[in-house]
């Protein structure tokens, strides 16, 4: 059992399992570093400098041509990252042009989130090498001389190279936007990667208009805002891109810096900064997606978390777009397990093989299975080698049944016709968006298998509901619900002045052991900043799959801070009444 570093955490190449073996190194295939000249921006104005390493199967020739992967690297990273999925996939018949990303690695301009306008367009325009552009790849970093023109890559059209595209994190982000401006893109494999950015950095648990997307913002993450503004910073001072770049933001497309300080002030993303978020994800152009995708997310995920693939995921289908969903242990908050993910030898992990076998068949053609419509880790079976054992499969998602608990008003979670009691609880929310529970700090990520303790909220900041103990497990899988209605008669004096007076509460699920040690469930929980106090609510928890184990209870938790987020700003007494249908619900295959 080991825990992520930060910075492995925070890169995050899907290559991060696994490095280059022996045989690789033997391999027959070549790998030649080319320099772009690209042009980005709204208007084409942009000129950037990207490096990257072209990967080629020695047998490639323009009589025998091979289909190519475009990839680029997770948050931090750069080209390097990607090399264990160079070496793997030429090996396997693939040309792999794996580069740093704008602003990352040695390739210049600034971060911009994988905004199509800026990260699409580079993308693309690597694309049109891919497809025998002779006029943007050179062999030196002063782009004077020219790379030999690339003639070996498998077309189904003329200019149109057939390729597909890979990589974690930001580097899945960048699939979206290439294949939202760029329709000779045939393949898409993103890992962990988001829907919303406004909902990754900010999450509101209520008052959602679509998918994961909410109407009020959220509560900001003020960890991982912090760890990532410093990355990116970092990024700029190893790019050598000092002053005049320094100002107002280094590094960093220039609404950045002001979101994270505004934000990190009041608790919340003000209304330009969501709109700007929202233009660099997925959630905004989903229309513009038509080439299949296997879409993959982290159960270990407090960044993007399993909400943010379902609203992806649903929207693809919804348009008739082949699309199929993995839920992995891997996430940006730890989870790494054995057979998951080895892209020195794909055919040995359950997830590296599905990614494999969906570009044999969407690349090459072939007749290969390509796995089920959802697939999930259950880390409570045993397996030796290969992770498939461990996964669950189905047809559909979600894959189970509503399962449902009623909070009554003696603190209990009531089932089936078990009566709810009439009963309060009440708690005050702290000054300042100060934190009131003693969790684990999300970006540090969690123990493989070990429990995540929650040593308990400060008396007085929270209320609670537990179940009676469990008579046989439950397996729960997808995104738990609460129904909610509070009684915050100073909220609901503040609401009407917008988000700074609006209630923020923290809504998570734990799992009690029988020696009442309890655990918050991958540190994973909801902030919900609640328009309007006067009406009941309704809150989607971070999805989970779990097992809730025979002798354990269920616990709902309300509470008034956290460590991870920043609440609001004045203290707010709050009353919880039972027995007023209010609820849980829980997704349970078993």
């Amino acid at each position: 059992m080991r825990r992520l570093a930060l910075p492995a955490a925070l890169l995050l190449a899907a290559s991060a399992a696994a490095g280059v073996s022996t045989a690789a190194a033997e391999a027959p295939y070549t790998v030649q570093t080319l320099h772009f000249g690209v042009t980005v921006g709204p208007d084409d104005a942009t000129e950037c400098r990207i490096i990257g390493d072209l990967y080629l199967p020695a047998d490639a020739t323009p009589n025998a041509p091979v289909p190519a992967i475009l990839t680029t690297n997770g948050f931090g990273g750069s080209k390097e990252s990607q090399a264990p999925i160079g070496h793997s996939f030429a090996q396997r018949g693939y040309a792999v042009l794996a580069y740093s990303g704008l602003g990352f690695g040695g390739s210049t301009c600034k971060i911009t989130l994988d905004h199509p306008d800026f990260d699409g367009k580079a993308a693309s325009q690597l694309v049109d090498y891919l497809a025998g552009d002779d006029g943007i790849a050179h062999l030196d970093a002063g782009l004077t001389e020219p790379a030999p023109t690339l003639d070996v890559i498998a077309l189904d059209g003329p200019g149109d190279p057939r390729v597909g595209t890979l990589g974690g994190s930001y580097g899945g982000g960048f699939q979206f936007a290439v294949a939202s401006i760029d329709p000779r893109i045939d393949a898409l494999a993103p890992l962990i990667t988001w829907n919303d950015l406004s909902y990754s950095l900010g999450p509101n648990g209520t008052d959602a208009s679509t998918g994961v997307s909410s109407v009020a913002p959220g509560a900001v993450k003020l960890i991982w805002g912090l760890a990532f503004s410093g990355l990116g910073m970092a990024s700029d001072l190893i790019n050598q891109q000092i002053p005049p770049d320094l100002l107002p933001c280094p590094n960093f497309a220039d609404f950045v810096c002001p979101a994270l300080v505004t934000a990190g002030a009041t608790g919340y993303l003000q209304p330009e900064h969501v709109a700007e978020l929202r233009a660099a994800s997925v959630s905004s152009y989903l229309d513009r997606i038509n080439a299949p995708v296997l879409l993959i997310q982290g159960q270990h995920d407090t960044l993007f978390n399993l909400n943010e693939s379902v609203a992806t995921y649903e929207a693809l289908r919804a348009r008739g777009v082949e699309t199929k969903l993995i839920w992995q242990s891997t996430g940006h908050s730890g989870g790494a397990v054995p057979g998951e993910l080895d892209f020195a030898n794909p055919e040995a992990g359950y997830v590296s093989g599905r990614i494999l076998a969906w570009f044999e068949h969407h690349l090459k053609g072939r007749a290969v299975d390509t796995g089920p419509p959802f697939s999930f880790f259950r880390d409570w079976v045993d397996y030796d080698g290969n992770a498939r054992p461990a996964y669950g499969i189905s047809g559909k998602y979600p894959a189970g049944s509503e399962r449902v608990w009623r909070l009554s008003g003696d603190g209990r979670l009531v089932t089936g016709s078990a009566p709810t009691l009439w009963g309060t609880q009440s708690l005050l929310t702290p000054a300042a968006g100060l934190p009131t529970s003693i969790d684990e700090a999300d970006v540090l990520g969690s123990y493989t298998g070990a429990p995540t303790l929650t040593l308990g909220d400060l008396p007085g900041t929270f209320a609670q509901w537990t179940s009676a103990a469990l008579t046989a497990p439950i397996d729960v899988v997808g995104i738990p619900t609460a129904r909610l209605r509070v009684i915050a008669p100073g909220a609901a004096l503040t609401q009407g002045l917008g988000p700074s007076g609006q209630l923020v509460l923290f809504v998570k699920l734990v799992d009690v052991a029988p020696d009442g040690s309890a655990r918050l469930i991958k540190g994973l929980e909801a902030p919900v900043r609640i328009p309007d106090v006067t009406k009941p609510f309704d809150v989607a928890l971070p999805g989970i799959v779990h097992r809730f184990d025979a002798g354990h209870r269920l616990r709902l938790v309300v509470a008034g801070g956290s460590l991870n987020y920043r609440g609001g700003l004045t203290p707010v007494a709050v009353t919880i009444a039972g027995g007023d249908g209010q609820q849980l619900t829980l997704p349970v295959v078993r």
